[in-house]
């Protein structure tokens, strides 16, 4: 049995946290810009920073695992 656990959140994460498909922070024109898909060198710093953080909580913290057999 394999744990497939890091390996969804990983994906659903960098899905989500992709700079400008959902949100973007800092945006053009403001803080926080919605569905704009665009993006830039801080944002992409930021939502790396942030996709790293939310990793290592679920992966180390919450031990999050997902069996298929």
């Amino acid at each position: 049995m394999s744990d497939w656990g890091p390996v969804f959140v990983a994906v659903v994460l960098f899905v989500l946290l992709t700079p400008g498909l959902l949100f973007q922070v800092p945006g053009r024109h403001g803080c926080v810009e919605f569905g704009n898909f665009q993006t830039s060198g801080a944002s992409i710093l930021i939502h790396s920073l942030l996709y790293f953080a939310l990793v290592c909580i679920f992966f180390l913290a919450v031990k999050l695992h997902l069996y298929i057999s």
